[in-house]
């Protein structure tokens, strides 16, 4: 299974006779002369951070104290005022901690905290400074779009907008079902409120933006001398509601704009918290973030904002990243517990075969079509004889000075140039197709939505075109016939769950992404990413609530969820729950289901439980919103029906009109029986009519994450250190300790030095001699730590291309 992972850096403090006592005697008769002192409890430290590093650094510090919906939510007081001067304390004891800290955005409603820009080195001092709940990295977060390409207006037509109409969404509005009446906001790049097929969606207050702190969300034009153009949020706005030469998924919807992200596409999570909290505070019914970076942490700073913005009543949709094909790559806050994370799909397409001719009669036997933008415009080259032009790779250099009207581009693939890329500027050039070959053995990838026709060859055969262009034979033709049709599937791109620590299925949903046509400022363009799948749910959201006002976020997604159509790959087979979610949406079934399932899918969590059944419970609750009682059937089934996992439910259920009911689910596992994995299964659902699945996942035996859970240090009955060690639940390739200076009050104020690098350390509890001495970060020579301090020392872990750090504080007497 291939994993991507995220750094977490979780510092966790242990009493270390507890938490001995608690894994056996066998772990505890190693050191039951030892003692330790009792430690402080330090907040978690989440990403990515250099603490040995004096270069300034932002992050959002969490605190202890509830949010404004926080609070609501879990029954709690609790008042603007009060947390402000709760949050006060937390600020001067920072400073105090941290010499150089400056306190810069502030937040209360969705998420209790602030930012903090100070030296990296001193981030360890924030963890025990008294109500500090957690402290993130400010990472940035980018769109999470793959390409993009202008479409003139000369060549566009409606026709283009195919995805709004696959889903069904003019299903919808056949019914009276167009957004009307309900605010979508859109926290990206910003918006161009002018376009012509936007401007109906705003009114006269249109958002704000957090980049340059003023109410004018427009995106950033080009020519702005602090950077790159956007045009990433007018086309997601599009997606949603554009209402003109193109119409969104929701086309009378209200939209809100939040520029979070500025020149170029990027921005800080400081920004992204303060969009999410506006747009809930602007009384936004639905909000859309297309965008996300790599933590695959469901505690994430922004996944935590969501998850209360959906507890406040807004629907919040975000893109599950481009990071696939492998397992384990979505990022925050597609993490998130609550909010819909969206998957991107490829609109159905017709596959040909295609070959190479040349007037010498060289063969070409890999040639294959890559992507081409539409049938006619590929099937159009058919039989025809063409010029082409070597161009490299297809550089704005390699592509000056050569005449390409009309001709086909020969590229190289590499030098860090996208295939959409070199495709743009060989069309940009005037070409009618390309030619990309391989710069290395093998075969290079499909790629939809190219721009102009594109075959592609390997290696070998590019350089027999290169043979025969300097032989003086320039002329190629092609030969080009229908294979077969290809229904709608997944992108490549889009990445995959599940989710760290809550093993939750990733994706929620999928929805098409792939050479999606919506607004761009002056224009249109066709774009591909889970940013562009995300807003078509979000616009499907939208029309959900017009359709029923009284639906609350976790009806709307679990009818998203409940109607969504199962997806198969090119071969028919049908695609894992991890990269699809539970299918692709279609907003009318989800308007006229007579039946809602929430969640609409399930994790059992890890069974690790070596001999015997270890069982865990389960429920979700069926809401039957039809005018007649129905009785429902439940079907459990796991992949391959593996022997030792056993679920037993309710059946024959019968659930009142208007009534819902909770069905309780035990699952049953025997870990020793199945190999350490994850298992997908479906609960399929059926009132006599109606039919639909939900997908479940458990795992067997402990997941490779996290890389370093603990770290501890021991004593002899003397008060004098022995052991430096930790938790590895999978073991390490390396394992770094090093250590920080604490004051009085436990909190670190410096780097020293490190104790020891180990390698090939095995799995669990293991421990290292360890008598205190240091090689020093000031001057490299061995010095054992002075009594009388309080100090941090950390693992550092690293395992299958992954790093941990885990943490201890204590008093050495």
């Amino acid at each position: 299974m291939g994993k991507k992972r995220t750094l977490k850096f979780t510092l966790i403090l242990l009493v270390f006779l507890l938490t001995f006592s608690s894994f056996g005697m066998g772990a505890f008769a190693q050191v039951n002369n030892e003692k330790s002192s009792a430690p402080k409890q330090l907040a978690e430290l989440y990403g990515n951070i250099d603490l040995k590093s004096s270069k300034s650094t932002t992050v959002i510090v969490e605190l202890t104290e509830a949010s404004i919906v926080e609070a609501k939510q879990t029954g709690k007081s609790q008042t603007k005022a009060n947390l402000a001067k709760e949050r006060q304390k937390v600020k001067d004891a920072v400073k105090q901690a941290a010499k150089s800290s400056k306190v810069n955005r502030e937040y209360d409603y969705v998420f209790s905290g602030f930012s903090v820009e100070l030296k990296a080195n001193e981030v360890p001092a924030l963890l025990a400074v008294p109500g500090v709940k957690a402290v993130y990295p400010d990472v940035e977060y980018t769109i999470t779009e793959d390409t993009g390409e202008t479409i003139s207006q000369e060549a566009f037509s409606p026709q283009m907008a195919a995805s709004a109409p696959f889903i069904g969404a003019n299903d919808a509005w056949e019914a009276g079902f167009t957004g009307e009446g309900i605010t979508v906001a859109v926290i990206d790049t910003g918006a161009d409120y002018t376009h012509p097929d936007l401007k109906h969606a705003f009114g006269d207050y249109k958002g704000w933006d957090f980049v340059d702190n003023d109410n004018d969300p427009q995106e950033t034009p080009a020519g702005d001398p602090r950077g790159a153009k956007t045009d990433h949020g007018t086309h997601v706005s599009g997606t949603v509601a554009a209402n003109g030469g193109i119409k969104g998924v929701a086309p009378e919807a209200a939209l809100l704009a939040y520029r979070v992200l500025g020149p170029g596409g990027s921005g800080t999570t400081a920004n992204v918290i303060a969009g999410i909290e506006k747009a809930v505070q602007d009384g936004a019914d639905v909000m859309n973030l297309s965008l996300g970076n790599s933590l695959n942490d469901p505690d994430y700073a922004t996944s935590i904002a969501l998850d209360w913005a959906m507890a406040e009543g807004v629907v919040a949709v975000t893109s599950n990243g481009n990071a696939g094909p492998a397992n384990w790559t979505v990022g925050s806050p597609g993490t998130s517990r609550d909010a819909i994370s969206v998957g991107a799909t490829q609109l159905p397409f017709n596959v040909y075969n295609a070959s190479i001719s040349t007037t010498e009669g060289v063969e070409y036997p890999s040639a294959k079509v890559q992507g081409f933008p539409s049938d006619g415009e590929l099937l159009a080259l058919n039989g025809k004889e063409f010029e082409f032009v070597h161009v490299g790779f297809g550089s704005p250099e390699e592509f000056a000075g050569k005449d390409l009207n009309g001709k086909i581009a020969l590229i190289s693939r590499g030098a860090g140039i996208a295939f959409v890329d070199k495709a743009i500027a060989a069309k940009e050039a005037g070409a009618v197709g390309a030619i990309i070959y391989n710069n290395v053995a093998g075969e290079t990838p499909d790629v939809a939505g190219m721009a102009v026709p594109t075959i592609k060859t390997t290696l070998e055969d590019g350089n027999k075109l290169l043979d025969e262009l300097a032989k003086g034979n320039n002329k190629v033709s092609f030969n080009i016939e229908f294979s077969h049709g290809v229904g709608e599937t997944m992108a490549d791109f889009s990445s995959r769950g599940p989710v760290n620590q809550t093993w939750m299925i990733k994706p929620d949903v999928s929805a098409p992404g792939v050479n999606i046509t919506s607004t761009i400022p002056g224009g249109y363009g066709a774009k591909q990413g889970t940013s562009m799948a995300s807003p078509h749910v979000a616009g499907a959201a939208a029309l959900i609530l017009q359709a029923h006002p009284d639906w609350n976020v976790e009806d709307v997604k679990a009818a998203l969820m409940n109607t969504a159509v199962e997806l198969k790959d090119a071969s028919g087979k049908v695609y894992p729950h991890n990269t699809q979610g539970a299918g692709s949406i279609r907003p009318l079934d989800a308007i006229n289901t007579s039946t809602l399932a929430a969640p609409g899918s399930y994790s059992f969590g890890v069974f690790d439980k070596d001999k015997g059944k270890q069982v865990e419970k389960q429920h979700f609750t069926l809401k039957n919103l039809s005018n007649e009682r129905k009785t429902y059937s439940f079907d459990v089934s796991f992949a391959g029906n593996p022997a030792g996992i056993k679920v037993m439910t309710s059946n024959n259920l019968k659930v009142n009109a208007g009534q819902s009911q909770k069905v309780n689910l035990n699952v049953q596992v025997d870990a020793g029986k199945l190999d350490q994995g994850y298992y997908e299964g479906t609960i399929t659902i059926s009132d006599g009519d109606q039919t639909f699945d939900v997908p479940t996942i458990l795992f067997v035996k402990e997941p490779d994450y996290p890389r370093a859970e603990a770290a501890f240090v021991t004593f002899d009955g003397y008060g004098n250190l022995t052991q430096v060690g930790g938790f590895f639940p999978s073991g390490a390739e390396e394992v770094e300790f090093f250590v920080y200076l604490s004051n009085s009050a436990g909190q670190a104020i410096g780097y020293l030095g490190d104790i020891a690098v180990y390698e090939n350390v095995p799995a669990g509890y293991q421990y290292f001699d360890w008598d205190g001495t240091i090689t020093s970060a000031a001057n490299g020579q061995k010095l054992k730590l002075p009594k009388g301090n309080y100090y941090n020392v950390y693992a550092y872990a690293t395992y299958k291309g992954q790093s941990d750090l885990a943490g201890t504080n204590f008093l050495y007497k």
